[in-house]
């Protein structure tokens, strides 16, 4: 049984594309509807919360989630994910350097606990975490059925070493940025972060969505093309990178 967005507390993007701000870090998690095909952009901070989104994300569908990009390694877009066993787990090249190794799942255990995530919470996630099946290099272009698509592309080097978009193709496309943009607080560049690279990384999204787009970012409200040049220059004065 399929149910509207707003029934469920979601928001409605575009026809068939939808998102949801998570609480506790008010992170975004999108889903894309095609025929047959369900696309989830990131899966939650936690298997209990990975496991409310693919109840959520199936009423919403009408189907399994059958396939999951991961936008970047951040336990709070994540921890959910082996909650998804049906599917196919998508990623930027290179992120399975973390989401694959030991350190890697170690790191974002200690990372988690730091932020407030009940510690066995934590490790029980980290201890399931899923190894992305696919490492998007550049651009990828992903059937969702009934003639739609959804563009997945590596985006980064910015937020973190291994950043992937999301793109919906559309009269007014809809890009999921992960945290390369956030609307709700200054976008936060952790010890994993490459500042002089990540305002090349919101160019990149810019010439991905277009000037009509609506940017949605890993956390606060939906933006529009403005927003994202006017964050890309403050990251640029934040750390000194020239154009």
């Amino acid at each position: 049984m399929t149910v509207t967005w707003e029934e469920v507390g979601w928001e409605r993007i575009a026809d068939g594309v939808g998102r949801v701000r998570l609480p506790g870090w008010d992170c975004t998690v999108g889903l894309v509807v095609g025929d047959g095909a369900a696309l989830l952009v990131d899966a939650g901070s936690s298997r209990a919360e990975g496991a409310r989104l693919r109840t959520r994300a199936r009423e919403l569908a009408g189907s399994p989630v059958t396939l999951l990009a991961l936008t970047h390694a951040h336990f709070d877009h994540v921890f959910g994910a082996a909650e998804f066993p049906e599917a196919e787990v998508f990623a930027a090249a290179g992120a399975c350097v973390v989401l694959g190794d030991e350190r890697g799942r170690a790191e974002l255990r200690a990372d988690a606990v730091r932020h407030g995530l009940d510690a066995r919470a934590a490790e029980e996630a980290a201890a399931a975490l899923v190894r992305p099946g696919r490492e998007v290099a550049d651009r990828l272009a992903v059937p969702l059925g009934g003639g739609r698509e959804a563009l997945l592309a590596d985006v980064g080097p910015g937020h973190t070493a291994h950043d992937l978009a999301v793109v919906v193709p559309g009269g007014r496309p809809v890009v999921f940025c992960g945290d390369l943009v956030e609307e709700s607080g200054e976008p936060q560049a952790g010890p994993d972060a490459v500042p002089s690279r990540w305002p090349a990384a919101l160019d990149r999204l810019l010439e991905l969505g277009g000037q009509d787009a609506l940017y949605v970012p890993g956390h606060g409200a939906v933006v529009d093309a403005a927003f994202v040049r006017a964050q890309r220059d403050a990251l640029a004065a934040r750390f000194g990178v020239s154009r």
